[in-house]
């Protein structure tokens, strides 16, 4: 990568886009909704059960101009998802600001292991014990998605509950390898502590990306 383009990463006006595609969003609170889904590449929490390793490395993932992705997302959806990788690894501030001067709704799936940038219609934070979410996501967090991959992960959940703003929607997914083992645990947990939801991966399901 020559230090031109580098700068233009730097500065969020290129990211390292690894796909792109319009579909439904299967998770969490929008789930049913059409979406067009941006996925930038780099990420190094690490999870073992990361069902996109290969968006971890950015060096696989060309810089693309900024304006090229929103001028093809806004093409197909008024909703725009950005997710990765860890999409916060990068300055999200020009990209957010011309998907919302198109008028779109802009949301973004994060881990929260970086400092918030970019404006954002609404914030999917899903934490992971590897590397915690800073302050900044916990307090305009809009959902916490917490994945759940055995009996520890709902000490977990409810830590991470704890550090999250009072109007944060709370829920917790099954790890998909998992789910049916972790299913039943779940909808009894979500009984008993009716203040948690639960969120599957629909899209799974409908066999749709």
């Amino acid at each position: 990568m020559t230090q031109e383009i580098q700068d233009l990463v730097n500065k969020g006006k290129m990211l390292p886009l690894m796909e792109e595609f319009y579909t439904i969003q299967g998770e969490g609170y929008h789930k049913g909704t059409a979406a067009y889904f941006v996925r930038i590449g780099g990420c190094d929490v690490g999870c073992h059960w990361c069902d996109v390793k290969e968006s971890w490395i950015a060096a696989l993932h060309p810089p693309t101009e900024t304006e090229k992705i929103v001028e093809n997302a806004t093409r197909y959806s008024d909703t725009i998802v950005v997710t990765g990788g860890e999409p916060l690894m990068w300055d999200m501030t020009e990209l957010t600001q011309q998907l919302k001067a198109k008028g779109m709704q802009v949301h973004i799936e994060t881990s929260g292991a970086y400092e918030l940038s970019g404006k954002w219609d609404w914030i999917c934070l899903s934490p992971k014990k590897m590397k915690l979410p800073t302050q900044g996501v916990y307090d305009k967090a809009n959902e916490l998605k917490t994945i759940i991959y055995n009996k520890d992960d709902f000490r977990f959940a409810e830590e991470q509950a704890a550090k999250v703003n009072p109007d944060c929607i709370l829920y917790m997914q099954p790890e998909w390898s998992k789910r049916d083992k972790m299913i039943p645990e779940i909808v009894d947990y979500v009984m008993a502590n009716p203040k948690w939801k639960v969120s599957l991966q629909t899209h799974k399901y409908l066999n749709i990306p």
